[in-house]
């Protein structure tokens, strides 16, 4: 008997890996149903636009397969589910780039399979062809959909005129459905999916700047939590960059949208465009402050930060928290805050004083002016990008 048994440990870890992975997306899918049970989420908009998908294919059926018995019906169905997209603006715009797709390789292997009355040799002349043209950048993803149509063509009976204009046509008539479908029943809006990535995003910077400040402000400089601090920081550009894809997402689920109405949806411009920024900023921001932090901690021969000097950084972290917290409820929470311009000068002015404490307190010392230096450039950057936010 080779290999491990299933009762080796290597084996029980094995299985149970395993089974914590199941139960871990188990309990996923549990919170991610009753999300989408006690009201609005994003939980919510994948369940319907899943029974939008289902009611499109159901029609475009019960109208060419059921009601007039087309002799190759379940073509409608396939492309309506498919196109039941994330917005209605790439419901339209991937649903002619497939149909072009479709109409291109059923021409194409319709003329092949006529002069060709062997399937095999009609293949193996039109898949070259139509892969190729599914490159054209015209296509854009549906690309793939000219060979599909044309193995439908070449596999689906005898090739006829007749029956690939009878496909064609309905895939016209399952686009028109799904595209209606999405169209017309609640079509989908991103703006709660930027707003809850932006403020998310915003919290989480919030709370890295301020547990480091009060770290600072404590002498705490425990490696571990530094470490966790530094982790916690690493994470937000990825957050960041969900924010800055919902935000793309919101603003083409605006167009073609009959929900959209100027006075009750907040738009995705200025205000968010400038959140993703300050954010960017910030994510940069605190994850540099963090590594420094943290090679001050966990190497014995750095040098360490002066208390002073290290109170006077943590009062700065603070004012700065403060301020994305103020700046993030003035551009997408639930309501502006006043103050912000007064934290915004609050950190310049704490910036400058220590700015002056740097020059009197570490001239002398080359390794820690690398330091602090290192701090105070991170610091300018993201005061200076904060003040022309707050403008």
């Amino acid at each position: 008997m080779t290999g491990p048994s299933a009762w080796h440990p290597a084996g029980v870890r094995g299985i149970r890996t395993v089974w914590q992975g199941l139960t871990g997306d188990l309990s996923a899918a549990a919170t991610a149903a009753r999300r989408a049970w006690a009201g609005p989420s994003r939980e919510r908009d994948l369940v319907l636009q899943a029974l939008k998908a289902a009611l499109a294919a159901w029609v475009a059926w019960a109208v060419a397969g059921w009601w007039l018995q087309a002799p190759v019906a379940f073509v409608a169905p396939w492309v309506a589910v498919v196109l039941v997209e994330s917005t209605v603006y790439r419901s339209l715009t991937h649903g002619l780039q497939q149909l072009a797709a479709i109409a291109v390789g059923t021409i194409v292997a319709t003329v092949v399979g006529l002069l060709l009355p062997h399937t095999e040799a009609a293949m193996a002349v039109v898949l070259p062809v139509v892969l190729l043209l599914g490159q054209w950048r015209r296509l854009g993803s549906q690309g793939i959909y000219a060979a599909t149509g044309a193995l439908f063509t070449l596999t689906a009976g005898p090739v006829s005129v007749v029956t690939s204009a009878a496909r064609l046509g309905e895939a016209l008539f399952g686009a028109v459905v799904g595209l209606a479908v999405n169209a017309l029943i609640r079509p989908p809006l991103y703006l709660r999916d930027a707003r809850a990535l932006l403020q998310d995003a915003a919290d989480e910077t919030h709370d890295i700047l301020q547990q480091v400040a009060e770290g600072l402000a404590a002498g705490r400089f425990d490696p571990d939590e530094v470490n966790g601090w530094h982790d916690r920081a690493l994470r937000l550009h990825p957050l960041v960059e969900q924010a800055k894809a919902a935000v793309g997402w919101n603003r083409e689920s605006l167009r073609i949208n009959h929900r959209h109405r100027p006075r009750a949806v907040p738009q995705p411009g200025r205000g968010y465009d400038d959140a993703v920024t300050v954010l960017e900023y910030a994510a940069v921001h605190t994850a540099g402050v963090t590594r420094t932090v943290l090679e001050t901690v966990s190497d014995d021969e750095a040098t360490r930060l002066e208390p002073g000097l290290a109170r006077h950084y943590a009062r700065y972290l603070g004012l700065t928290a403060h301020a994305l917290r103020l700046y993030s409820n003035s551009r997408f929470g639930p309501a502006a805050e006043d103050g912000l311009r007064d934290a915004v000068h609050d950190m310049r002015e704490t910036l400058r004083t220590l700015r002056q404490d740097l020059v009197r307190t570490s001239s002398d010392d080359p390794a820690g002016i690398a330091v602090y230096g290192a701090l105070l450039a991170q610091a300018h950057r993201l005061a200076r990008q904060m003040v022309l936010s707050a403008n």
